[in-house]
């Protein structure tokens, strides 16, 4: 079976989906503040990186981990989940099928607990 890397179409279609979430992500005034001082052609070739890694690509990705990558960054649940929101659509902006757009926000999921400091929900 083809790894979810695989199955988005590799490194080449991974960066052009990170691109166009990163046009969604600026032009989104609830989340674009956390990258007002980014040099994001480094952010996008790092995302895509990360990306290409967490989708059981090649491990190129030279990043911090995600609890020292958002250190201090005060993300919300509901950050985290407009950004999630905002990759969704551009995997489907790309045709990418319902299926794997859910096994791509469920491979980020175990992330939340590294990239929030502000939780907005409550747990159980």
């Amino acid at each position: 079976m083809a790894t979810l890397y695989e199955r988005l179409g590799g490194q080449e279609a991974i960066a052009k989906v990170v691109d166009y979430f990163y046009d969604r992500i600026l032009a989104d005034d609830q989340v674009n503040h956390y990258f007002k001082n980014t040099d994001m052609n480094k952010q996008r070739r790092h995302q895509a990186l990360f990306i290409t890694y967490a989708t059981g690509g090649p491990n190129q990705y030279p990043g911090l981990d995600m609890k020292k990558a958002h250190e201090g960054m005060g993300i919300s649940d509901k950050d985290f989940d407009a950004i999630v929101n905002h990759l969704a659509a551009a995997l489907k902006h790309f045709d990418v099928d319902d299926e794997t757009i859910q096994e791509v926000a469920a491979s980020l999921e175990p992330l939340r607990k590294d990239i929030v400091e502000k939780p907005s929900y409550a747990t159980s």
